[in-house]
């Protein structure tokens, strides 16, 4: 298994990522506030902020508690202006990772993100430092019975994509950075909503991880999870299937 979204997958399986719901929620509405500001209030003509109501959507997030938080961020003087900020750093074993976060006190979530790179072996670096060993790129994912391997790998070819890799826990389809939404539209034409549709950073190589390592990182990814202030965490490694049937023992 490579990869930090595989890894949500596996955490998710082992009951580890059974997260307050009000926590989920809490990340949701800071992405489509941002994104509502960002561009127009309107999904459709504001692929950000389209593709945050379909997160909202995949995590069962009431409808008016989208269109609150849509409302709010168009309103002036209402809501949390929050900052975008990405840190960059090493983990256990020297993996790579790239931390997104949207915070309205830049010194707690430096904090916050230190202290969980601390205490689990990893130590953060400048911005740049490991960004070079990752291409920004668009992801979209479906689950699983959405289509088979193949006939996904067909669809999202002829929408644009340039890669699909599909495993027991859905499908992510691969594009380049530019072409998120034209891509994601196409696909939608077909199979309906995606689970999701952002912007990612995919690794251009992986980590082996011995049982030890896989351990430890896992326990330094969900730290970073548990924060209110980080949205999503990519990680360049790889673990053998063998070795998380172990963890998950």
């Amino acid at each position: 298994m490579a990869g930090h979204s595989q890894f949500k997958n596996i955490m998710h399986r082992k009951g580890a990522q059974d997260a307050k719901r009000s926590k989920v929620f809490t990340k949701l509405i800071r992405e489509i506030t941002v994104a509502a500001r960002s561009g127009m209030p309107d999904p459709e003509m504001n692929p950000r902020l389209r593709a945050a109501v379909q997160a909202a959507r995949a995590a069962n997030m009431p409808k008016e508690n989208v269109a609150r938080a849509v409302k709010r961020a168009t309103q002036a003087g209402e809501g949390d202006n929050y900052e975008e900020i990405r840190y960059e750093g090493y983990g256990p074993g020297g993996v790579c990772l790239i931390v997104e976060a949207l915070t309205d006190n830049r010194n707690r979530t430096a904090s916050e993100v230190r202290a969980a790179f601390t205490k689990f072996g990893g130590n953060l670096g400048e911005t740049g430092s490991v960004a070079y060993q990752f291409d920004r790129v668009g992801s979209i994912e479906y689950p699983a019975d959405v289509a088979d391997s193949d006939a996904m790998f067909e669809a999202a070819v002829e929408a644009g994509a340039d890669d699909v890799e599909s495993h027991e826990g859905g499908h992510e389809i691969i594009c380049a950075a530019n072409d998120l939404h034209e891509v994601a539209k196409a696909l939608e034409d077909q199979f309906g909503e995606p689970k999701a549709a952002r912007l990612n950073w995919r690794p251009q190589n992986s980590v082996p991880m011995d049982e030890g390592g896989a351990s430890t990182l896992f326990k330094l990814l969900e730290a970073l999870d548990d924060s209110d202030d980080v949205q999503q965490v990519s990680a360049n490694f790889d673990v053998s299937d063998e070795i998380m049937q172990k963890l998950n023992s």
